[in-house]
């Protein structure tokens, strides 16, 4: 009997894809150089320099203002443009307006959590910072179906490691056999879960290869057919 589902947050129930994707529209417009660049490629650099400072401010080595100007740094500089603090900070602050104005939750991200509810608890594992995950369920309105919410910043590990779906575990009360774990991410939520002995679902929304088809892993693309994601996730 499944008695708990995890899942991720950003890009699994919160659309961080549509609201990065909004947002870099804007800051496109707040230099001809970023015009010059194939949009594919401009938005494949900003994620790439993301994820490489996001690790940085996960373990405390950048504080999150600094992370958030360096970042709009060195996308300039990607673009030729030796940018100053003050331009820095006025890109960071305009990506930072339009993401907010643009949160929302994955399509049927909503409906899928109260039907997942009424059978088992619900817990939301994620690689980010606490208030700021917090603040993106309370706005989404995912927040009520939460049970637990486990966020790296709070623990001081991050996805794949174990010890975080071990924590989510001891807050739902539940043995790693009787949770499954859904989530976007092919090494943090599939592999991770499989590490801590919880069946993963790859939540494969842009319909990408699987890394490792020999692991069987069971994916589902989209929210909308509420009936056929509970049956993967339940089975």
């Amino acid at each position: 009997m499944i008695r708990a589902v995890l899942f991720d947050l950003d890009d699994t129930l919160f659309d961080h894809q549509y609201c990065a994707h909004t947002a870099l529209g804007a800051v496109r417009s707040m230099h001809d150089a970023f015009g010059r660049i194939d949009v594919s490629d401009f938005e494949a650099a900003h994620s790439r320099i993301l994820e490489t400072i996001h690790a940085d401010v996960m373990v405390g080595r950048i504080p999150l203002n600094v992370a958030r100007v360096e970042r709009f740094r060195q996308l300039y500089e990607t673009a030729g443009v030796n940018a100053d603090e003050t331009m820095s900070t006025r890109t960071a602050l305009a990506y930072r307006d339009a993401y907010i104005a643009a949160r929302q939750s994955v399509a049927g991200a909503a409906e899928l959590l109260q039907a997942v509810r009424t059978r088992a608890r619900v817990g939301i594992i994620s690689n980010n910072l606490l208030e700021e995950q917090r603040e993106k369920l309370r706005h989404c309105r995912l927040d009520v179906y939460c049970d637990a919410l486990v966020v790296s910043e709070e623990f001081g590990v991050s996805k794949p490691d174990p010890k975080l779906f071990e924590i989510a575990l001891s807050r739902l009360e539940c043995a790693p056999h009787e949770a499954v774990m859904v989530g976007d991410s092919w090494p943090a939520d599939v592999l991770g879960a499989i590490a801590a002995g919880i069946r993963p679902v790859w939540f494969n929304r842009n319909r990408m290869r699987a890394p490792d088809p020999t692991l069987g892993v069971a994916e589902i693309t989209s929210f909308e057919e509420i009936s056929e994601v509970l049956r993967t996730i339940f089975q």
